[in-house]
């Protein structure tokens, strides 16, 4: 059995590319049900932070790591903010297609 070769700054940008075209891909067909629309969002978020902890790695530094640390953060906190929105959008509606959510009244 012989080894694969190793594992290059490439191979991660190859990743991280399709990460992030699968979640583009994934926001422009399907536009009807907003937690697979936010489960695209996070997917473009991992598909950056991937290209981040690359680039630290492979230039051995330190910076992309703790913006991936900030990213992770912020990406939590936006997630349950918008799980408790849709929640509250399903109490009130009983529906959480993108297309009955049209107006917002305050």
């Amino acid at each position: 059995m012989t080894a694969l070769g190793p594992v290059t700054l490439g191979h991660y940008l190859a990743l991280g590319a399709v990460l992030f075209a699968l979640s583009v891909i994934g926001i422009f067909l399907n536009r009807k049900n907003l937690i697979v629309l936010l489960m695209a969002i996070e997917l473009m978020l991992l598909a950056v932070n991937t290209n981040f902890i690359a680039f630290s790695h492979f230039l051995g530094q330190m910076d992309g790591q703790v913006f991936v640390f900030f990213i992770l953060t912020v990406a939590a906190a936006e997630a349950a903010i918008g799980l408790a929105i849709l929640v509250v959008l399903f109490r009130n509606r009983s529906t959480i297609n993108v297309e009955d959510l049209d107006e917002l009244k305050g």
